[in-house]
């Protein structure tokens, strides 16, 4: 799926073994330690039984000058952003959403929280879950504004014991057209 925006042109495609490297390094540079997950956490949430991947990456795709050489790793610099979901049930779960800093503001996070949204609605899913640490005002804003309420705060969630707040969504009312 190509998106267009007026600054940024970038694709949604599903996730790659290759990719992971990447979604490593930029989840760890979203989320501090404590909150941002390891190499085995995130590995099992993309492999996970009924989860699924998804991959903001510019519309030109990865070129070989754009991998950025790293002491233990090659990143892809044409990817953007990711989200990986999972179905629990009748009810989908958010398990992060990552976004290059540079490339925040450009709907990048909207697209991949609508493409779940649209994964979960052909699953017949009747809502969406996801967790956010109480103190990113920046998520629960973002969160809010697709539709999300808060439900409840779940006491020390993340390792570092800052608690989450749980939100949910209800799919059984039409999609927003946000």
């Amino acid at each position: 799926m190509l998106i267009r925006n007026m600054s940024m042109r970038f694709n949604i495609r599903s996730y790659r073994p290759e990719d992971f490297s990447t979604l490593l390094a930029i989840d760890q540079s979203c989320f501090p330690p404590g909150i941002a997950y390891t190499p085995f956490e995130l590995k099992t949430y993309i492999i996970r039984r009924g989860s699924f991947t998804l991959v903001a990456e510019t519309a030109s795709g990865p070129a070989h000058n754009e991998a950025v050489s790293t002491s233990e790793t090659q990143q892809d610099s044409s990817i953007l952003g990711f989200i990986v979901a999972e179905r629990a049930r009748a009810a989908g779960h958010i398990i992060t959403i990552d976004v290059r800093a540079e490339a925040r503001r450009h709907r990048i996070g909207s697209v991949l929280l609508q493409s779940a949204d649209e994964q979960f609605r052909l699953w017949n899913c009747h809502g969406i879950r996801l967790e956010t640490a109480v103190d990113n005002i920046a998520a629960l804003s973002f969160y809010k504004r697709h539709g999300y309420d808060v439900v409840k705060t779940i006491p020390r969630y993340y390792s570092n014991g800052v608690d989450a707040l749980l939100l949910e969504k209800n799919l059984l009312s039409p999609p927003s057209s946000r």
